[in-house]
């Protein structure tokens, strides 16, 4: 039997081996492997040019996930946990959700921004809430195309 997690790394995985514009980024997706584990072993098959740690800065390391999208790459950014999307959601709702329409079909963001939602192990109040009431009305923003995977 499958996990949830080992799907979304064999997914991830394929998808790196089939491109190799596409890489990984966000908080502790090499060395630690990722948020519940699903990025462990990917810094060792892939190497640390495409499996990227970041800095704890969400709107900056999704700002820059942006950027490599505009520039012909393939991104996947982690952000760690849902509520954390909240610091980058300028970046997410005015910047890759907009883009392509603001510049008339000639901006690309070929993005996809990871993250996981909810209680899961109890992880304290910044690492536990599920805040899909709130998120709900802007996956209807013109551009975002949310993918949920429960």
């Amino acid at each position: 039997m499958t996990t949830y997690r080992e799907a979304m790394r064999d997914a991830m995985s394929e998808a790196m081996r089939a491109d190799d514009r596409v890489f990984l980024m966000g908080e502790d997706v090499g060395r630690y492997g990722g948020c519940f584990a699903v990025s462990l072993g990917m810094l060792e098959e892939f190497g640390p040019q495409r499996v990227r740690d970041t800095p704890l800065s969400e709107s900056a390391f999704v700002g820059a996930g942006i950027g490599a999208a505009i520039a012909g790459m393939r991104p996947i950014v982690e952000v760690m946990t849902v509520n954390f999307s909240l610091l980058a959601l300028d970046q997410i709702m005015n910047n890759a959700a907009t883009l392509c329409h603001m510049s008339g079909g000639q901006v690309n963001v070929p993005l996809v921004i990871r993250m996981t939602t909810g209680a899961g192990r109890q992880l304290a109040a910044q690492h536990s809430p599920f805040i899909r009431g709130l998120v709900r009305p802007h996956t209807r923003h013109p551009g975002a195309h949310p993918r949920h995977g429960g």
